[in-house]
C-alpha cells in the first residue's frame, strides 16, 4: 500500500505543477511538497519492505537532503495564497540551510565507490539495523543516526506550526484584508491541508522516537492505521486539486482602499501601470462583497483603458501574461475576471480589439493598398486564415466582404 501511495501521489503532484505552474505560481510550492512528501514515503518502503539491492543502493543517503525541503515548501506555499506573493526572494535562501548542512555532511558517502554502496545495500537488505554500523554522515561521530531521522519529522512539524501561525494571523484581520468572497474556500481548504500535515508528521515522528528508543528500525514495520488514514488523506488531497484547480488561486488584495475614499488617476505608463484606478466613492456601509465589485471593476477598467492607450492587441504575444505585466495585476487575478465575470476566453477579448482596429483600417481604405493577409499580420494575427475567423466570429461577415 505504501508503494502503491507514494507512486501515485508522485504522478499527481507532477501533473499538478506541470499544468499549473504557469497560471498559479503558488502550485510549484504546493506540488513540490507533495512530490517531496511521496518521494520520501517511497523512500521508507525502498529501505524497509522493498527488498532490492538495486533500489537501496540509488535511494539510501542520495535523496536525504531533499527532504528538508519539505517544511519550507509547505511554508512558502501557505505564505503565497495568503499573501498572493509567490516570489522566491534572496531573504528566502535561509531556508535551504537545514538541506545543505545535510547535502554537505553526507557528500562523502555519496563519492564512495559504486561497489561499496552495493555493499552497503546487500547489508541493509539482509537486516535494516545494519544502516548503524555503516557511516552516511560527518555526523555520525557526534550524535546517534537516530537522531538525523527524527529531525527531518521535526524540522517539518516546526514548519507547519510556522504555517499555522500565519494563518491564524491572517484569520484574525481577515476583516481588515480585501479578497474575493468567491475564494473563501481556501480557508477550509488550507485547514485541512495543515489538518493532515499535522496527523501524518505526528505519527511519522511518534514512530520515529519508538524506534529511536528501542533502537529498533523495524518498528517501520508497524505503521499502524493512523499514517495509513495519511496515507489514504494525502491521495485524496491532490486528486481534489486535480479536479478543482481554482484551489491554486492567490488571495487578491487591494493596497491601499478605504471605505469612503476617493483616489486620484494615475497616468497609465507601460509596465508602470497602477493597480488603483478612478473610482467612485465607496458607501460606507459596503463591505467585502462591495470591495469584491470595486476591484473587479477595477480590473476591467484597467484591462479597457491599456487596449485603448497601449495597444498591446498588436503585438503577436499579447497574452494572459503579457497584459499582466503592462496593468501589474496578477495573472491569476485577469484569468478569474475573464471566467468567472466577462465568461469570455481572453484571446477572444484581444480579438474583438483587433477586429475594431481592423475596421478602422478598411475604413481609412488601407484594404485597397494592402492585402487582407497584410492587414491580418499587422493586426498581430499569425495567418491569414485566424484573422479571417476571428474577424468573422465578431461581426459574423468576413474581412473581404466588410470591406465591399
Amino acid at each position: 500500500m505504501l508503494l502503491f501511495l507514494s507512486i501515485a501521489g508522485l504522478i499527481l503532484s507532477v501533473i499538478l505543477v506541470v499544468f499549473n505552474a504557469r497560471r498559479f505560481r503558488s502550485s510549484c510550492y504546493l506540488g513540490g511538497f507533495f512530490f517531496l512528501i511521496s518521494l520520501y514515503a517511497f523512500n521508507q518502503y525502498v529501505l524497509v519492505e522493498s527488498h532490492s539491492r538495486i533500489l537501496v543502493t540509488v535511494f539510501f543517503v542520495h535523496p536525504g537532503f531533499l527532504y528538508y525541503l519539505i517544511g519550507p515548501m509547505l511554508y512558502l506555499y501557505v505564505r503565497s495564497v495568503l499573501t498572493d506573493h509567490t516570489r522566491f526572494r534572496t531573504r528566502d535562501l535561509w531556508h535551504l540551510v537545514p538541506a545543505s548542512v545535510f547535502l554537505i555532511s553526507t557528500l562523502p558517502y555519496m563519492i564512495l565507490p559504486l561497489s561499496v554502496k552495493e555493499s552497503n545495500a546487500e547489508l541493509l537488505v539482509a537486516d535494516i539495523l545494519n544502516v548503524t554500523s555503516i557511516n552516511t554522515s560527518l555526523f555520525d561521530s557526534v550524535m546517534h543516526f537516530g537522531l538525523t531521522f527524527i529531525f527531518r519529522p521535526l524540522l517539518i512539524l516546526g514548519y507547519a506550526l510556522w504555517s499555522l501561525g500565519l494563518f491564524i494571523r491572517w484569520l484574525g484581520t481577515r476583516r481588515n484584508i480585501l479578497v474575493l468572497s468567491y475564494q473563501n474556500y481556501i480557508i477550509p481548504w488550507l485547514t485541512v491541508l495543515l489538518v493532515f500535515v499535522f496527523i501524518l508528521t505526528i505519527s511519522h515522528l511518534i514512530t520515529m522516537i519508538k524506534a529511536y528508543h528501542f533502537n529498533d528500525l523495524r518498528v517501520y514495520l508497524t505503521l499502524g492505521l493512523l499514517q495509513l488514514i495519511s496515507g489514504f488523506g494525502l491521495i485524496g488531497l491532490l486528486i481534489s486539486l486535480l479536479f478543482s484547480p481554482s484551489i491554486l488561486y492567490g488571495l487578491p488584495r487591494i493596497p491601499d482602499i478605504s471605505p469612503g475614499v476617493s483616489h486620484p488617476v494615475p497616468a497609465l505608463v507601460p509596465g508602470e501601470v497602477s493597480l488603483h484606478t478612478p473610482l467612485s466613492r465607496v458607501p460606507e456601509e459596503s463591505h467585502e462583497p462591495g470591495f469584491e465589485a470595486v476591484y473587479l471593476k477595477m480590473i476591467g477598467t484597467k484591462v479597457d483603458e491599456c487596449m485603448q492607450q497601449l495597444r498591446p492587441y498588436l503585438r503577436n504575444d499579447c497574452n494572459l501574461f503579457y497584459m499582466a505585466k503592462l496593468t501589474g495585476i496578477p495573472a491569476h487575478h485577469l484569468a478569474y475576471y475573464f471566467r468567472e465575470i466577462k465568461h469570455q476566453a481572453f484571446n477572444d477579448y484581444r480579438n474583438f480589439w483587433r477586429v475594431g482596429h481592423s475596421q478602422e483600417l478598411i475604413r481609412e481604405g488601407k484594404a485597397r493598398q494592402m492585402t487582407m493577409e497584410a492587414i491580418g499580420l499587422l493586426l498581430g494575427f499569425s495567418t491569414r486564415n485566424t484573422y479571417y475567423k476571428a474577424f468573422k466570429k465578431v461581426l459574423g461577415v468576413s474581412p473581404k466582404v466588410y470591406s465591399e
